[in-house]
């Protein structure tokens, strides 16, 4: 089985530059037991099942539901969406070839997609009844959001005010990275190294100086960031917005984000929302920084948009026009988290040293991927770092001690 290769949509298809074609590596399924995909399959979806059974008071019909996608998942055949369904059409013509077939034999990426429509569709959150609208991983994102480690975050960047710029911008820049280990970047105080001042050796790419060479002081540019999850990385990710606003690396930031939930801890405008409140009621820099960014959303400094294709099971070589003239129209597009990075050059076993500028080409405009490394895709790494990461025994493309900054101008 083939991936089509990555292409733009519209009328600007013939003269856009195409990535390398698909053909050179395979589709990742999830049908090698033991592997990491079949693992999500295998475990962590049914895991999921249950733990939103388990977190709200459903009635009988979205426990029925329920019960029949973890049968279908586990034990039966990938089912297409009812026909009444108001994104049946989308997912019939993209699903057609693995309808009947069992779920590990679908490409990875589509089956992970899938999977959490489906969910979405047993809770109600599409229907029309009392449910309808209701984020079934909003427990999971709340306990997070008000767990001591954010405010412990926070009160590190107190330490982090004075700091000269450029070192301020390398810790920010690191804080959004690492996401849910935000308190490395944030930590520059007395006594302790500034970040970035010596090499990091769980990054495995670092292009953060081509990063920072794209976004010169008073360029007046537009920078898109296509967000990943809410929380503890959201809260990064609008620091170092404020950050871009603040230095006057960006005149304006678009902050994509999803249309309703997926990945269970993916961000939502109400997400959004929910940790500007957190900054702003927080003391110190912290709520210096929410207020900024309150007011910048105000004055259209600061936009959050969405598009329904961020919960597509494409590529982005597949992205739709209108969204490809937003990313055009950026000085930068950053691009968080494994699954845009999986998405971005194409959900594929690929040798790790494959050339990330050449997957990326087809991108309308310079493109930027900060991901901490929780999947088995990964390329434009130098030989001998991969050689030396392979020696070590650990599962380093996948447990999230290992992250990038890869640039493509």
């Amino acid at each position: 089985m083939t991936e089509k290769t990555p292409r733009p949509s519209g009328d600007e298809a013939a003269d856009a530059p195409k990535a390398t074609a698909a053909s050179d590596a395979p589709v990742i399924l999830s049908n090698e037991p033991g592997s990491f995909a079949w693992g999500v399959l295998a475990k962590r979806h049914p895991a999921l099942v249950q733990q939103v059974r388990d977190a709200f008071p459903y009635g009988p019909r979205q426990h029925e539901a329920l019960d029949a996608l973890l049968d279908e998942i586990t034990r039966g055949v990938v089912e297409p969406l009812a026909p009444g369904e108001r994104d049946h059409g989308r997912w019939a013509a993209s699903g057609q070839e693995y309808f009947g077939r069992s779920w590990y034999d679908a490409p990875f990426l589509w089956a992970e997609s899938y999977f959490y429509r489906r969910l979405l569709g047993a809770v109600g959150y599409f229907g029309t009844g009392p449910w309808r609208g209701v984020d079934p991983f909003a427990p999971f994102k709340k306990a997070e959001l008000g767990g001591g480690a954010v405010e412990e975050e926070l009160r590190a960047l107190d330490a982090l005010a004075n700091v000269p710029a450029e070192e301020r911008a390398t810790a920010l820049l690191h804080a959004s990275l690492w996401g849910n280990r935000a308190d490395l970047g944030f930590r520059v105080a007395a006594g302790e190294p500034a970040a970035g001042a010596t090499a990091d050796p769980a990054l495995v790419a670092d292009d953060s100086v081509l990063l920072w060479r794209l976004l010169p002081v008073g360029s007046g540019s537009t920078v898109a960031v296509v967000a990943d999850n809410a929380g503890r990385e959201l809260i990064p990710d609008l620091i170092l917005i404020d950050h871009l606003l603040e230095q006057r690396r960006a005149d304006r930031v678009v902050l994509h984000v999803k249309p309703y939930p997926y990945y269970v801890s993916d961000a939502m405008t109400a997400d959004v929302v929910d940790c500007l409140r957190r900054l702003v009621e927080a003391p110190g820099e912290a709520g210096r920084i929410g207020g900024r960014l309150w007011k910048a959303m105000g004055a259209g400094d600061l936009e959050v948009r969405t598009h329904p294709f961020f919960c597509a099971p494409q590529p982005y070589g597949e992205m739709p026009e209108d969204l490809r003239g937003e990313f055009g129209g950026a000085a930068l597009t950053v691009l968080k988290g494994d699954l845009n990075y999986r998405r971005l050059v194409g959900d594929q076993s690929w040798d790790a040293t494959a050339s990330f500028a050449d997957l990326t080409r087809y991108f309308p405009g310079a493109v930027a991927a900060l991901r901490t490394l929780k999947s088995d895709v990964v390329v434009g790494l130098e030989e001998g770092a991969v050689d030396a990461l392979e020696r070590s025994g650990g599962a380093w493309r996948t447990s999230g001690t290992h992250a990038l900054i890869q640039v493509r101008r």
